[in-house]
């Protein structure tokens, strides 16, 4: 088959479909689909990926592919289905959906040259030129020399080359190959002049410790010769020099203690059977795994893939954000060593290459990881687990808007294997389909040690203020966390802000300072002593007096964790603190550093955001404090309060997990409401009963799907006319039992200088929907390209901001 059809790596909709390119006779029966290649587009080189080959084509004149760029293909045939599949359900185009699979080292990196063809005496290009052929893009930008090039090359004495490079890079190191035999080595020490010291006492290190290769820079540094003496040796034939790959180990300097698998209680033995009966019978399944915080979902996750790995089956483990993973590779590494790679964002770029390169050539058995892990190249999968089911970072916000639960189901029922979804509280749309039999439950209602849930006390914080306490922290967690310390026992104390406060206003004329290109007040951050936009990146100066009034009576209201740190050092000055949210934890390793130094005792309060609220587990914690509960609960969303409930069970979760018992505090000023109430009494299903109500009388998920249409814009009207047009239209696309809401403006309207405005679309079956979407994206798109628009379709949105 001489003919290749390629998708090109240009996201527009003319080009979502696949082109003919005739294969050169050089790379007959090494091109295959699923590679990568350099193709021509226009007048480009660009990267495509192959889908197929074929013998035959309607265009006349194909033009040939300029080069494969992998030696073996990137994408199995499963893959490639699967990101057809993806582009069609999350209305995305089918290049974004192959490179979400991909890690971002493989993404095509393009390069402009500029090549002389007419070499004739021209004044403006020798001088340009000077004695070279080419010369780079960014060159002849930086020194202004557009205008003069564009002109001959008008007149057709230059040309622009682009070249498609991977960003992908090996890593390499230096090895000498030993040439000659211990008698030849004590020959050539004999034979030496006294002068050459250096080369016999590398000679002698080769004597004691034998072996076929060396690294050459830990010969060097443990023989204590230098790069001239290695060569010295080369050039004598000693040794031979090669390069050699090797894998970026994030995790090189971690020793993991193996472990065994645990007795299971009763419980978790019901629970594991039918999943095991699954992997047995080569069967796809999909179970909810409810259970409560502490109760061993862990040890059955690694039970199961013990029995998939015994059938010499692959598995992919799930886990959300990068917080998690520390302790979940712990638990993976020490269980099944080497046979696990990680890929979550806390690595490098080269650092995740590796780990997919070791996946893709079959060196790895389970991937531990976040969101994109769901699409590690596995040919052979027995089980796919996904922790924490509930996390709305499982929902990509970019295209492809995709699900990885969703993709979880689609691969399992490809491969025949089950998926393992698991939560202590599990979202409202799994749960009902657990209650359908669509997907079968699984329960685990004990902790492990039999131990009960911590006792929950609900603080009304509007009460501490009527009596006089005007502290982010009310008597009763004060009093209880001096307690903690003088026992040397640890606490955790949860906010679900970062920052310093959230906002700062005149208190004479109200005035509140806004983001001047974005709809939301700007967040004090104290050490940098700036004013920060967490939307687009904005930042300013603090100011002394009111930009309004002048006045100087500048407060600042709300509470971030930078605040609750000061004001906790203040209060218990001998307290060690660890603070874990966006702005610690940006660097590099950082998360695993903080939480070791808590793991370890070095630190008696952990102090942080959502990422300390799920999956951790440290025998010492007794106390866990959340200081306003209330941050998510007025959100515009309708899953602000499910989301309260299951963030305060998590949290509520990392108490009194071993032998000491644990305690919460709740700290809230709407204490009535069900989800604050119900997660105090740790109980999901009188929440799930009383959600469902809210659900049904609002015609919400799971008894009804969305779509959410938004349109941004510079231009106000522009912004709200389009979104008007789209609504009308759907409106006379979808039947008389979906219901169609807006336009509306989003509820922070404007991030970035742009206007936002949105529809929803609400349906239970709408079998044209998509085709009609579809439609949109195709006139939009072509009519408000040079105008600037964007518009996005989400399908089953999780922000609804």
């Amino acid at each position: 088959m001489n003919i290749a059809t390629v998708i090109v790596d240009v996201p527009a909709l003319g080009t979502d479909r696949e082109f003919d390119y005739l294969i050169p006779e050089k790379w007959l029966g090494i091109i295959e689909p699923g590679m990568r290649v350099a193709v021509p587009f226009g007048p480009r080189t660009i990267q495509g990926y192959v889908t197929g080959l074929k013998n035959n084509t309607d265009i006349s004149k194909l033009k040939g592919i300029t080069e494969p760029l992998d030696l073996t293909p990137v994408l199995n045939n499963e893959l490639l289905a699967l990101g057809k599949w993806l582009a069609k359900e999350s209305l995305s185009f089918q290049i974004a959906a192959y490179q979400a699979m991909l890690p971002a080292a493989m993404k095509a990196k393009y390069e402009k040259k500029i090549r002389r063809i007419d070499n004739n005496a021209n004044p403006v290009l020798d001088h340009i030129f000077k004695d070279r052929t080419e010369i780079a893009w960014d060159e002849a930008e930086n020194k202004e020399q557009l205008p003069a090039l564009h002109k001959e090359i008008k007149n057709g004495n230059v040309e622009v080359i682009y070249s498609v490079k991977s960003r992908g890079s090996k890593k390499m190191i230096r090895v000498l190959k030993l040439m000659i035999d211990k008698v030849a080595i004590e020959n050539l020490m004999n034979s030496l002049r006294p002068s050459a010291s250096m080369q016999k006492k590398a000679l002698k290190y080769l004597l004691d410790y034998p072996a076929e290769k060396y690294v050459a820079k830990e010969l060097m540094e443990r023989s204590g010769v230098s790069q001239s003496t290695i060569k010295t040796l080369v050039n004598k034939n000693v040794f031979e020099e090669m390069q050699e790959e090797i894998y970026r180990d994030p995790y090189e300097h971690k020793n993991f203690v193996p472990t065994k698998p645990l007795p299971l209680t009763n419980e978790q033995q019901t629970a594991i059977k039918p999943v095991l009966h699954t992997i047995q019978e080569e069967k796809h399944d999909t179970f909810l795994l409810f259970g409560v915080t502490g109760s061993g979902k862990t040890e059955i996750y690694l039970q199961s893939i013990q029995a998939v790995l015994t059938k010499g089956k692959d598995a992919i483990v799930l886990v959300p954000e990068i917080a998690l993973t520390p302790q979940m590779v712990d638990r993976f590494k020490s269980r099944f060593g080497n046979d696990v790679a990680v890929l979550h964002s806390g690595l490098s770029i080269g650092e995740k290459y590796d780990e997919w390169r070791k996946i893709q050539r079959k060196e790895a058995k389970v991937v531990v990881g976040a969101r994109s892990a769901i699409f590690a190249p596995f040919e052979n999968l027995g089980i796919i687990i996904i922790d924490e089911e509930h996390e709305t970072s499982y929902k990509q916000e970019e295209t492809p808007r995709y699900h990885a639960r969703d993709v979880a189901i689609q691969r399992a029922a490809f491969h025949q294997c089950p998926v393992i979804l698991g939560s202590a509280t599990p979202s409202l749309e799994s749960f009902a389909r657990a209650k359908k039999d669509v997907y079968q439950l699984l329960t685990l209602s004990k902790r492990m040690n039999d131990r009960g849930l911590p006792p929950v006390s609900i603080v009304d914080m509007r009460e501490e203020m009527r009596n006089g306490n005007r502290s982010m922290f009310s008597k009763e967690l004060f009093e209880k966390m001096e307690d903690r310390i003088a026992k040397k026992e640890q606490i955790i104390l949860f906010l679900n802000r970062r920052g310093h406060s959230s906002f700062m206003m005149c208190r004479d004329c109200g005035y509140v300072m806004q983001c001047p290109h974005c709809d939301i007040s700007l967040t004090y951050h104290r050490y940098s002593n700036e004013m920060k936009c967490h939307y687009c990146g904005f930042d300013t100066g603090v100011p002394q007096t009111c930009p309004e009034c002048t006045s100087t009576h500048i407060r600042y209201f709300g509470t971030g964790t930078q605040k609750v740190e000061e004001e906790l050092l203040k209060l218990l000055p001998e307290a060690r603190i660890v603070r874990m949210d966006v702005d610690t934890t940006s660097r590099k390793g950082a998360h695993e550093k903080l939480l070791d130094h808590f793991q370890s005792g070095k630190a008696d309060i952990l102090l942080g955001t959502q990422m300390i609220a799920k999956g951790l587990d440290f025998p010492n914690v007794t106390l866990v404090g959340v200081l306003s509960a209330d941050t998510m609960l007025h959100l515009p969303d309708f899953r602000a309060g499910e989301k309260t409930f299951q963030l305060l069970t998590q949290v509520s979760g990392r108490a009194g997990r071993h032998e000491l018992v644990g305690e919460v505090i709740i700290q809230t000023y709407t204490p009535e409401h069900y989800s604050i109430q119900l997660a105090g009494l740790q109980d999901y299903e009188r929440f799930y009963q009383q959600e469902m109500v809210m659900r049904k009388v609002g015609s919400y998920p799971p008894f009804y799907y969305l779509v959410m249409i938004t349109v941004s814009h510079e231009d106000l009207m522009k912004a709200f006319g389009t979104t008007d047009k789209i609504a009308k239209y759907m409106g006379t696309k979808i039947s008389s039992e979906a219901m169609m809401l807006g336009p509306v403006a989003s509820s922070i309207p404007r991030i970035n200088d742009r206007y936002r405005y949105q529809c929803l679309i609400k349906y239970k079956h709408e079998p044209e929907l998509n085709t009609a979407l579809k439609k949109v994206l195709e006139h939009y798109q072509k009519q408000y390209i040079k105008e600037g628009l964007t518009i996005s379709i989400d399908v089953n949105p999780y922000m609804m901001m």
